[in-house]
């Protein structure tokens, strides 16, 4: 995959992110992929994952949150 330029996405916190700054931060707007790095280091590195494993892994989370 090509390099990204993190400075030229748009990251973002959850909504449920409660201010500790133990959190990631998303990044859409990559072709295909979502971009996920450490909010404490945001010029560090980033993974990027394919649209549709980042969505199962959403569902997936959702789906074990819902059941406990």
């Amino acid at each position: 995959m090509k390099e990204a330029n993190q400075a030229t996405l748009t990251w973002r916190k959850s909504t449920r992110s409660n201010g500790s700054g133990n959190c990631v931060e998303v990044a859409d707007g990559l072709p295909g992929m979502v971009g996920l790095r450490d909010s404490k280091d945001p010029s560090g590195p980033a993974l990027a994952f394919p649209q549709g494993s980042w969505a199962a892994f959403i569902r997936a989370v959702k789906s074990e949150a819902l059941s406990n």
